[in-house]
């Protein structure tokens, strides 16, 4: 019979596994989105709420993301540390950051406009760096760290363990958003007179706008219209 450890063990594992599956920050957006109805910008209708999926189409001086320098219109940084306690350890995050500068949602010939900061974000992350006991951390990661109150050396001169998570928005990626819709002149928003009627995302009552560039969350189901099987065809 297995010993009772091992089975809360594998109970705690299963728990941590079912949660990150059903209840994380990550799995609540991609099921969001995933649940919700898409429409085409152009078949948007004021005050619908829906999602709509398009390409990332600059309007300001691009960001630059503060791990790898790379120029982008919004930009997720997570910086944890490991923390041991006795025989066990956990990683803390000690930095959580998301900056996104303006830009539009391209849909073919129409354009969308995020105009609220309730934002739950799903960024992929696509860099990743650590440092430790015999791995430094590189110049432009101290720095990140030192410019938000954190050290890279323990209090003996050791190395913390420490992981780093990035991703971007860049130019012409393709996004999923959902949220509240209504048409404005994009005059409003100081945008130029040739956008014409742009769709202004917002979030919906008490929620929030959802964004991400998972690809299970950017697909689309074009349903295509059958010919029922009970329709009559007449001859003229």
């Amino acid at each position: 019979m297995p010993h009772p450890i091992y089975l809360i063990v594998i109970a705690l594992f299963l728990i941590m596994v079912i949660y990150n599956y059903l209840f994380s920050k990550k799995a609540r957006i991609n099921r969001k989105l995933k649940k919700a109805p898409w429409k085409k910008i152009a078949g948007f209708r004021n005050g619908e709420i829906a999602k709509i999926v398009g390409d990332i189409l600059p309007i300001e001086e691009p960001l630059q993301a503060p791990l790898s320098h790379r120029e982008c219109s919004y930009y997720f940084v997570l910086v944890e540390q490991k923390k041991s306690s006795g025989k066990s350890s956990h990683w803390k995050t000690i930095i959580e950051k998301e900056v996104s500068n303006k830009f539009l949602i391209k849909d073919g010939e129409h354009y969308a406009l995020i105009n609220d900061h309730r934002i739950m974000s799903n960024i992929v992350i696509d860099r990743k760096f650590t440092s430790g006991l015999f791995d430094d951390a590189t110049e432009r990661l101290k720095a990140y760290l030192k410019k938000h109150g954190h050290d890279d050396e323990g209090f003996l001169g050791f190395n913390k363990e420490i992981r780093y998570n990035e991703g971007i928005l860049e130019n012409g990626e393709r996004v999923a958003v959902l949220g509240k819709g209504h048409w404005e002149s994009a005059e409003t928003h100081n945008l130029p007179a040739e956008y014409g009627q742009i769709l202004v995302i917002t979030a919906a009552d008490k929620e929030h706008i959802y964004l991400s560039d998972e690809p299970e969350t950017t697909k689309v189901n074009l349903v295509k219209t059958e010919r029922s099987r009970y329709t009559k065809t007449y001859r003229k």
